[in-house]
């Protein structure tokens, strides 16, 4: 489930999903796994989800594993803005 404010990362492919919740988990970020929310599309499926506060480190993270956000979204009053 998506609060409002939460992040939602959308990646290329369903082994990106797990292998970014792998690495964020192991920097010991709280991360969930979810449905693409049905407002989005991907084409996996799946996405990560996170606190707005944990942004930068999740970005920070990714980078050094390697890992692309395809597509970046904020829920905000109960609509999705797009932030990359």
């Amino acid at each position: 489930m998506v609060e409002n404010g939460d992040i939602v990362a959308i990646f290329h492919s369903i082994h990106r999903v797990m292998k970014a919740e792998k690495v964020l988990k192991h920097e010991q970020l709280k991360v969930k796994v979810i449905p693409v929310p049905r407002q989005l599309s991907a084409d996996c499926g799946m996405a990560v989800t996170f606190s707005e506060a944990l942004l930068p480190q999740v970005k920070a993270a990714l980078d050094q594993a390697g890992l692309v956000m395809v597509e970046v979204w904020q829920l905000e009053s109960g609509v999705f803005c797009r932030l990359m």
